[in-house]
């Protein structure tokens, strides 16, 4: 006998940037994020062209720029259930507190290049449960429609920031050198955690479902979600996009180099990607109704694989760019699973889940390239470009064979005594 899995709730009427944007504890939040994020650019790019000058290794250079991402997967298993065991005004404010102290240390300690990285790292082990305090605000203080424009707010300002941190990380080495920008990153940082220790609300930390230390219970609680199986798809139906079309952008700068791209045009190409993110996040957002964004979900995410498979005819620079700006417009998938994300999640943990995904999402945009790149070291840039492609599009294929909660499931992960 067939059975049919029960529908989720009826969507929210439609909401609008103004209305969210409205409640003064999310703008708080958003505007700090915001300016984190560009402190967050300017550390990275700043920190990379520091190691550079001082050691003229390419390696090094790239291993500081990438050193603040991978670890954050592994800080998110053994400290992430932190985001909902402490207050989340005190936490927020001391993550900002700690990226403030670290940028701090770089730009005013001469240390070895391997202490260096080691703070970065230390900073991204703790970055989850700062990341997951804050988003499980924004699912308390805002709801139905609302909180998916909320998550868009907070995507689009996130590329918006990115572009402009690594943009005025190139600027302010060249105006005042690397450290003096460390220490400019290091006051953004600063100033959003006086923001939030002064504006936001104090709230109790959520009551505890079980003893056990952090860390006990942080791997006791990603084990929880990542064995329900509706929370586990969703978790990688937001990553694997995302991987393979970052694996793809890792490989623009040599695509240009090996197509005889004139010296410089490959920003025009990176800067091309977040673009079409911003364009396709507000459009998406913006134009279509909640229901409409949940089934635009699969051919959103083929909009990302599909110009990516272009690449393997070897396209010239202004169709390159093009490409390359239909597939960030397809970013905006991540809108119609926001709502499904949230409902499958357990009422008390929900900050250790945000924290998991943005910690994973993290991690494989880190894995990505290198995978992609391996790749293409022996089928050449475009089609390794192309293949990052397929893997989105099979993506498309494997989420569309899904969509619904199994019948006889619980909906929220079940936590363990």
């Amino acid at each position: 006998m067939t059975t049919t899995s029960p529908p989720l709730p009826a969507p929210a009427p439609r909401t609008t940037y103004g209305q969210v944007l409205a409640e003064p504890r999310f703008r708080l939040l958003f505007l700090t994020r915001t300016i984190g994020i560009t402190a967050d650019s300017l550390r990275i790019t700043t920190f990379s062209a520091l190691v550079y000058s001082g050691t003229g290794s390419a390696l090094l250079s790239a291993l500081a720029f990438g050193a603040g991402f991978l670890p954050q997967l592994l800080g998110s298993l053994l400290f992430g259930s932190l985001a909902d065991r402490f207050p989340p005004r005190a936490l927020i404010a001391g993550g900002y507190l700690l990226e403030g102290t670290a940028a701090a240390l770089l730009a005013l300690v001469r240390m070895p290049v391997a202490a260096g990285l080691a703070v970065v790292a230390v900073l991204a082990l703790a970055t989850p449960a700062f990341g997951g305090a804050s988003a499980r605000l924004v699912a308390r203080w805002l709801s139905g429609d609302a909180y998916v424009l909320g998550r868009s707010l907070n995507s689009m300002a996130s590329s918006g920031a990115q572009l402009f941190g690594l943009t005025l990380g190139g600027a302010a080495v060249a105006a005042v050198g690397p450290r003096a920008a460390l220490a400019a990153g290091a006051v953004m940082h600063l100033l959003c955690a006086a923001a939030v220790r002064l504006r936001l609300p104090r709230l109790a930390a959520e009551p505890e479902a079980g003893g056990g230390g952090a860390m006990r219970t942080s791997l006791r609680g990603t084990g929880a979600l990542l064995r329900h199986r509706p929370v586990r798809r969703l978790l990688f139906a937001q990553w694997l996009p995302t991987a393979f079309v970052t694996g793809a952008e890792g490989l623009i700068i040599a695509y240009a180099g090996s197509h005889g791209f004139p010296s410089g045009s490959y920003a025009v190409l990176m800067a091309a990607l977040p673009v079409g993110m911003l364009l396709g996040d507000l459009l998406v957002g913006r134009r279509l109704r909640p229901a409409t964004r949940e089934r635009m979900v699969v051919p959103l995410i083929a909009l990302m694989g599909l110009p990516l498979a272009g690449f393997a005819a070897d396209p010239g620079r202004p169709l390159s760019a093009a490409l390359l700006l239909l597939s960030g417009s397809g970013f905006a998938y991540g809108l119609g699973l926001q709502r499904e994300f949230l409902a499958a999640l357990p009422e008390q943990g929900q900050g250790q889940a945000f924290g998991l995904l943005g910690s994973g999402n993290m991690t494989f945009q880190g894995l990505g390239p290198a995978f992609f790149g391996t790749i293409g070291a022996f089928t050449g840039t475009g089609w390794a470009m192309a293949l990052a492609g397929l893997g989105a599009l099979l993506t498309a294929t494997w989420i569309l064979t899904w969509r619904r909660t199994d019948p006889g499931e619980p909906t929220h992960p079940t936590p363990e005594p």
